[in-house]
C-alpha cells in the first residue's frame, strides 16, 4: 500500500483547471449536504435552508483552490501527497464550517469538544470517498494513457521518416548556433540556461547556451520542432515511441536515451501534431 502511495499523480498544472476542480469540488459538497444532510443539517428548519447552506460550497471550494493553488508549485508530485492535500483540505474546510455553523446557523458557544467532533465526522465522510476518486482518477488515466501511447507507438512503428530539410539558428549575445533539422533532437531549460541535443555523425552532441527556452522557441519553432513541457523542446520527427502513464506521457527519441516529457496542458497539441506528421 505504502509503495503505491509513492506512484506519480498528475496534479493540476493550469489556474483555469484549479479554479474548474475547485467550482466541481464546491458544487459537489453542496450536493451531497442537500441530499444526505450530514452534521445534524437534518434537524435544521428554515425558510431558506437551501441557501442557508450554501456558504459550505464556497468554504469547501475555496480550500480546495487555495490549496491546490499552493501545492502546483510542487514537483514530483505522488499519490501519497495527493491523499495528503485532500486531508488538508478537510481539516481547513472543516474549521471554516465550524465557525459558519455555530456563530450563524447553531448559534452554540465555540468549545475544541465540538470542533473536534465535527472534524471526524468530515474525515470519516471525506477521506474514503476522496481516496476512491483519486484512485480511481489514477487508474482511469493510467489505462487511457496507455492505451493512447500504445495506438501512437504502433503508428510510429509502421510510419516512413518525416522529411526535414530546415536549418535551425540560434543566436544569443555573441553565441550562435546553427543545426539542420533533420539531426536536431531537443532542448532542455535549466534555469537561465538551455541544452541542446543534436546528432553530428550519428553521434550524440550537446551544446550549452544561455538564452530562455521561450527566445529559443521564438527562433527555432517549426511544425515538427514545437514545446512539449515547459522545460522542453522536441522534434516531433525524431520521436520512435510514446510511453504513457497516470501523469500524461512520455517521447522517446531516436538516439537519446533520456525520456522527454509531455506536459498534460501541452498533451491537446503534441499528440494530434504526432499522429498526423506520421500518417
Amino acid at each position: 500500500m505504502f509503495s503505491f502511495t509513492s506512484y506519480p499523480y498528475p496534479k493540476s498544472e493550469s489556474l483555469k483547471e484549479i479554479l474548474g476542480s475547485s467550482l466541481v469540488a464546491g458544487i459537489l459538497i453542496y450536493l451531497f449536504l442537500i441530499i444526505f444532510q450530514p452534521f445534524g443539517t437534518e434537524n435544521f428548519h428554515h425558510p431558506y435552508k437551501l441557501l442557508l447552506l450554501f456558504p459550505y460550497c464556497i468554504i469547501f471550494g475555496g480550500a480546495f483552490f487555495l490549496t491546490n493553488l499552493f501545492t502546483s508549485k510542487f514537483n514530483n508530485w505522488n499519490i501519497g501527497s495527493e491523499l495528503l492535500k485532500v486531508i488538508i483540505i478537510l481539516i481547513i474546510g472543516s474549521v471554516l464550517s465550524y465557525f459558519y455553523n455555530s456563530l450563524f446557523l447553531s448559534h452554540v458557544p465555540l468549545s475544541i469538544g465540538n470542533y473536534f467532533y465535527m472534524l471526524l465526522y468530515s474525515l470519516a465522510i471525506g477521506i474514503p470517498i476522496s481516496a476512491i476518486y483519486v484512485l480511481s482518477r489514477y487508474i482511469y488515466l493510467k489505462n487511457i494513457h496507455e492505451n493512447i501511447a500504445m495506438k501512437v507507438s504502433e503508428q510510429l512503428a509502421d510510419a516512413k521518416p518525416v522529411q526535414q530539410n530546415h536549418l535551425l539558428k540560434v543566436s544569443s549575445a555573441n553565441t550562435e548556433l546553427l543545426i539542420d533539422e533533420s539531426n536536431f533532437l531537443c532542448v532542455q531549460s535549466m534555469e537561465n540556461y538551455c541544452t541542446f541535443y543534436y546528432l553530428e555523425d550519428n553521434q550524440l552532441k550537446k551544446h550549452i547556451i544561455r538564452i530562455s527556452l521561450a527566445n529559443v522557441l521564438n527562433q527555432i519553432e517549426t511544425k515538427s520542432v514545437q514545446k512539449c513541457h515547459r522545460s522542453y523542446i522536441v522534434n516531433l520527427g525524431k520521436v520512435k515511441s510514446l510511453k504513457g502513464n497516470a501523469q500524461g506521457y512520455k517521447l522517446h527519441l531516436s538516439g537519446f536515451e533520456v525520456e522527454i516529457p509531455v506536459s498534460r496542458s501541452f498533451i491537446a497539441t503534441i499528440i494530434p501534431k504526432l499522429q498526423q506528421q506520421k500518417k
